[in-house]
């Protein structure tokens, strides 16, 4: 099989790049920029598939050791992220993912998003008031960011002062910065969630990290470093998905206007119309790193054991066997069974969370500015430099 060569700037169109790979079948092996190598998925059914199959494991100490064999540069994982920020659900199998995840849902209930609407809507209002005097304005760092970050913040009790500095050492984590830089970041982000966490166990608040630092199950508990990790993944994974799903999602209808006329004249089609946009432009482009664990047989490929996969949830999704028109935005499509908040034991935890935001943010948005438009051309939009994330870096509009 002949190797893919990943080209450095793949991100900036990251639709013709799962064409790209399709072309040569439903799995490919290929080269990173780094000069990892690895095997991507895009087909759907084999997408999801893998995504659920224990075959395929996510533990870090493991990945960390594939990583320095195969690159010998010794690049950390992740792009030096490292373990210190590892040690959470997301990097684990079970039974440590079991026993995770088990305490994370304890503190993430239905019900403790059910009661963040009235919150999601009262800063939603007021970041749309903010915006109703301008012209014009960028929607990311006005709108569809601070909306997600506000959100997650308050509920897991991160002051609001500190976000500022939060966001930016996320957004360098989740780029494609050089490894120093990302080492820089972890170290602050570290340093920060640690002493927010003895800040939480001294005196507990009516937040969800002070619920971690206590929760237990039979007399379990999470330890020091799963607690720091798992503020991490929460924090980060509770906002980087949802403020590219806004941005995607207002993207896709301002190109679209008779898709955004339809959902104006009709607004109970929001909840569908969030399904599609997760879909068709998803906030994350390829899923976060497995190998395997023994040699597995995807669409008539073996790939042998101890090697990287990647699973293109992009791809996936505009995969015409699994959705006809692909390429076509259809707020009236039947969209579930999408592979945007991933399958199996890793389907994200925050899923009805982002749902929930995107369905106020986006329905309170088309509603206040009935002339929103995109303020420049399609093709000069650019998009964040990483593999995870499929995020815009600017969203220039005019709301009038």
């Amino acid at each position: 099989m002949t190797t893919f060569e990943v080209a450095q700037d793949f991100a900036q169109d990251a639709h013709l790049f799962s064409e790209l790979l399709r072309a040569g079948g439903p799995v490919r092996r290929a080269r990173m920029p780094r000069g990892l190598d690895c095997y991507i998925v895009t087909d759907f059914a084999q997408a999801r598939a893998l995504l659920a199959d224990p075959r395929l494991h996510k533990n870090s100490a493991r990945a960390r050791a594939l990583f320095e064999a195969k690159l010998p540069s010794g690049e950390a994982m992740q792009g030096g992220l490292g373990q210190d920020l590892g040690f959470h659900m997301l990097n684990s199998d079970p039974p440590d993912h079991t026993r995770l995840r088990k305490l994370v849902n304890k503190a993430f209930t239905g019900r403790t998003i059910a009661r963040l609407r009235p919150r999601v809507e009262e800063i939603t209002a007021e970041l749309l008031d903010a915006l109703a005097g301008q012209e014009r304005a960028d929607l990311l760092p006005s709108f569809a960011a601070p909306l997600p970050i506000t959100v997650i913040c308050e509920l897991l009790g991160v002051r609001a002062a500190d976000r500022t500095d939060f966001s930016a050492w996320s957004r360098t984590l989740l780029s494609s910065a050089e490894p120093a830089e990302m080492q820089a970041a972890a170290k602050s982000m570290f340093a920060y969630l640690t002493d927010l966490i003895a800040r939480k166990r001294a005196e507990p608040a009516e937040d969800l990290l002070s619920d971690l630092v206590h929760a237990t199950d039979d007399g379990d508990s999470l330890s020091e470093p799963e607690l720091v990790s798992m503020a991490f993944l929460l924090l980060v994974a509770g906002h980087e998905t949802t403020v590219n799903l806004i941005a995607n999602g207002v993207l896709a209808l301002l190109r679209e206007p008779a898709q955004l006329a339809r959902l104006r004249a009709e607004p109970e089609l929001m909840p569908n119309a969030v399904e599609e946009f997760l879909r068709f432009d998803g906030p994350i482009h390829l899923a976060t790193i497995r190998f395997t664990a023994e040699p597995v047989e995807v669409g008539g490929i073996t790939i042998p054991e101890g090697e990287f996969v990647l699973v293109s949830l992009l791809g996936a999704n505009r995969d015409a066997e699994r959705y006809p028109e692909p390429d076509r935005l259809d707020i009236t499509r039947a969209a579930g069974g999408h592979l945007a908040f991933g399958h199996g034991i890793h389907y994200c935890v925050g899923a009805p969370l982002a749902r929930l935001e995107a369905e106020i943010a986006l329905g309170g948005l088309i509603a206040r500015f009935p002339e929103l438009a995109l303020d420049a051309k399609p093709d000069e939009l650019a998009y964040r430099p990483s593999s995870l994330v499929h995020g815009l870096e600017a969203l220039p509009v005019r709301l009038k």
